[in-house]
């Protein structure tokens, strides 16, 4: 893959966000429920037409709610993998250390983040809203897989944020500045993170037979199977939060109809968004063509 991304220019980069937590959240930099926080590209309420607009903006905000929780919940499997990558190469390239150590700082302080999020979405929101989890168990599982398999599961996902950001939040007017302001900053280093990423990857298969880079891609597909079964979890959560937050029973028919469509809300915004954007398939293509053509064929049920 000719990307040109280097460990030194990764870390001049990443040093010149570096942005604080107390700088972006609390004090007077509230969220405002009277906005939607997701991009509908994302939130998919819409087509819940049987809502009323400010129904509708309630499921909105408990699908921004559950997106930045999910963030700090796969960024809490990607830091031990991070770790266990970069240890047994300490005494390696400067750059390369430099940089993947920075890039460990910054998923643990996009984890405190999130955690803030939450704690001010709950005191604000007014109603509890269930979560799949706890994180260290997501973690547990994700980790207990082929480590080429994590590190594609790690690259999809960053590939993901970066897409959110660019094509559906960047420019949208109609959110709520604050939360905007939080995927802004996240996109900010997580930027650099798809590089080092694709470079991780990269290095990792380098020193690898091709039994393990095939078993790798293998369990990359079932660590998907196992974020999927969450996301439908999540869904049953999220229906029961909209429910308790609106006041508003829904019928057999229409928890139906929101079942379907932010089943499908869900798989595209975790799963298809990540397996379809261009530099993740690149990345899958240098391993093997065919999974390449595997993933694209998974991920039209994604969408």
């Amino acid at each position: 893959m000719n990307h040109g991304y280097t460990y030194e220019a990764t870390l001049v980069a990443a040093q010149k966000v570096n942005w604080r937590i107390e700088d972006i959240i609390g004090g007077d930099k509230r969220l405002d429920f009277d906005k939607p926080f997701l991009p509908e590209s994302l939130a998919r309420v819409e087509p819940l037409a049987f809502l009323t607009r400010e129904e509708r903006r309630i499921f909105n905000q408990i699908r921004g709610h559950n997106y930045l929780y999910l963030f700090g919940a796969v960024e809490e499997f990607i830091l031990p993998f991070l770790m266990d990558h970069v240890r047994p190469q300490l005494n390696g390239d400067d750059y390369r250390i430099r940089a993947l150590l920075q890039f460990a700082g910054e998923e643990a302080k996009h984890i405190q983040l999130f955690k803030r999020f939450r704690n001010e979405f709950a005191a604000d929101f007014g109603t509890p809203c269930e979560l799949i989890g706890p994180p260290h168990e997501i973690a547990r599982a994700v980790l207990s897989h082929h480590p080429i398999g994590v590190a594609l599961a790690i690259l999809h996902i960053e590939w993901m944020t970066q897409r959110h950001y660019v094509e559906s939040v960047k420019d949208n007017g109609d959110l709520d500045r604050q939360f905007k302001s939080l995927l802004r900053h996240h996109w900010m280093e997580e930027a650099q993170h798809a590089k080092l990423d694709t470079l991780i990857l990269e290095a990792m298969t380098e020193l690898s037979s091709r039994r393990d880079i095939e078993e790798g891609i293998q369990e990359y597909g079932e660590i998907g199977a196992f974020l999927d079964g969450g996301l439908g979890q999540q869904v049953e959560f999220d229906l029961e939060s909209f429910e308790r937050a609106s006041g508003r029973k829904l019928t057999v028919a229409e928890r139906q109809r929101c079942t379907e469509v932010q089943r499908q809300a869900m798989r595209w915004t975790f799963l298809g968004s990540g397996m379809t954007h261009p530099n993740f398939l690149a990345s899958v293509e240098d391993l093997s063509p065919a999974a390449r053509a595997h993933v694209e064929r998974s991920a039209a049920g994604m969408c």
